[in-house]
């Protein structure tokens, strides 16, 4: 007989939901935040965005007790190996999205993160020599049709949204290795970031240029606050996670570049052109494909798993 879902299971699910859907929709949304500091470089922006989300990082591990894996992680040498690299992908991504945001860019931005699920398949084919579905290679095929339409007709090949996509890929790739929670990692990138990050704000500093104590209270705010942009979401998206399906999540994380789209089209004005349009369709379609094939696997995978009720 079938299990009925319980009360706490079903509320269980709900505040999942909440969560990531919060953490996705911070995501989304966060070209706003990014924008009010468009004059500022973004090379400086990320150096503020990792001393201060550092600094907030540490009071959430100890607030929430992890502060013993923090420093086992530190001490284990294949730890700090894999969280390395990890460490200058995230800054490279970082960097990127937020240049890309202030120069107008959010429409590729957005792109690259639609397409970087179906570049997470196709690393888990090439390194963990994972096997593809029927309906995967097909999604992975339209969205490479979609790339390379926009690529001739627009006249400009979409590297922006292809590094976003591939950076953020190999980012997941490495970090299923680190055996580390994802506070608990993301800390110990951001202090393997942090002193090159402070030496080059003390230098700006020191020349009289940095944008932090010299514009406005509020521009010195939102440095600052490039902390609980880092962090909040964060700590949403592992609070909705665990108490989500794998699944549920993998339609939930559209969330944030429909938002971008949307921010990029109607707030921001970016041209949208035929080619965008048509590119966008064969990615969304893509992404449709392989959303159906993963939900309907999973619960497959599932009931295969459930032990028969009498």
């Amino acid at each position: 007989m079938k299990r009925q879902p319980t009360v706490n299971s079903q509320q269980e699910s709900l505040s999942g939901v909440v969560y990531a859907s919060s953490a996705f929709l911070i995501w989304g949304l966060s070209p706003m935040f990014w924008k009010v500091l468009h004059f500022i470089p973004a090379f400086e922006i990320i150096m503020h965005r990792v001393i201060w989300s550092f600094f907030f990082l540490i009071i959430l591990l100890v607030f929430q007790r992890h502060w013993g894996e923090f420093m086992a992680a530190l001490r284990n040498r294949r730890t700090l190996l894999t969280l390395i690299p990890t460490s200058i992908v995230l800054g490279l991504n970082w960097y990127i999205y937020i240049w890309a945001v202030n120069n107008d860019h959010i429409l590729q931005a957005s792109l690259g993160y639609y397409i970087n699920p179906l570049v997470n398949v196709l690393l888990g084919v090439v390194f963990l020599r994972e096997r593809l579905r029927t309906l995967q290679i097909m999604a992975l095929v339209l969205a490479g049709i979609g790339v390379l339409y926009l690529t001739v007709h627009y006249g400009k090949f979409p590297w922006i949204a292809l590094t976003l996509a591939v950076a953020f890929g190999f980012y997941g790739l490495i970090r299923k290795v680190a055996p580390v929670s994802s506070l608990v990692g993301l800390s110990v990138e951001m202090l393997f970031l942090s002193v090159p990050a402070l030496s080059y704000i003390l230098f700006l500093d020191r020349k009289g240029t940095g944008a932090l104590f010299h514009v406005s209270a509020k521009i010195d705010f939102f440095l600052m606050g490039t902390a609980l942009l880092t962090a909040v979401p964060l700590l949403f998206f592992t609070l909705g996670t665990r108490r989500l399906n794998l699944s549920t999540v993998g339609f939930l994380q559209y969330i944030a570049p429909t938002c971008m789209f949307f921010l990029g089209v109607f707030l921001y004005n970016e041209p949208l052109s035929r080619a965008h349009i048509w590119a966008f369709v064969l990615i969304w379609t893509a992404l449709c494909i392989y959303s159906t094939d993963s939900a309907r696997h999973y619960r497959q995978n599932r009931h295969l798993s459930e032990p028969s009720k009498p």
